[in-house]
């Protein structure tokens, strides 16, 4: 696996165990009728946190773990080359346009729920989750190109 594909396949991990606390707290608060400004704010609070700091320790421990196993395997140093080429910037070119679609998708059907009544909590969660969502496509996206070879 490339540098890139590390990086991407982490943060996918990463979203994607984020985006499962996110449903699971969101449906455990309407469940319990404590969905609530209160509650929510503190949510988002923790899954920024999340998005931020889990990404940046995940990144770094798939890169020290990677370097382990194959350091292990070939008995050589190994070798980071984080080089991006014109087929990297392509990928993540692509990878950013998918994101910004879903993006919008998103943005569009959280605004829809808001005009036809429903409190700006509930169009704010879905901005939220509209937003978790275009990072894990965008991801696979970009594995997907790097997989092909584009």
């Amino acid at each position: 696996m490339s540098f890139q594909e590390k990086n991407i396949t982490a943060s996918f991990v990463i979203f994607t165990l984020i985006l499962g606390f996110y449903l699971a707290r969101v449906l455990q608060m309407v469940q319990s009728e404590s969905f609530n400004l209160t509650n929510m704010v503190r949510l988002w609070g923790i899954v920024i946190v999340l998005g931020i700091v889990v990404t940046i320790i995940g990144t770094i421990l798939t890169h020290i773990g990677s370097g382990i196993i194959e350091a292990i395997k070939t008995g050589e140093e190994p070798v980071i080359e984080d080089i991006q080429d014109e087929r990297d910037r392509l990928i993540d070119l692509r990878g950013t346009k998918v994101a910004y679609l879903v993006s919008s998708i998103g943005v569009f059907l959280s605004m829809l729920t808001f005009a036809f009544g429903q409190p700006a909590l509930v169009m704010f969660s879905l901005l939220i989750l509209s937003g978790l969502v275009a990072q894990i496509i965008s991801d696979i996206s970009r594995l997907v190109l790097y997989r092909r070879g584009v």
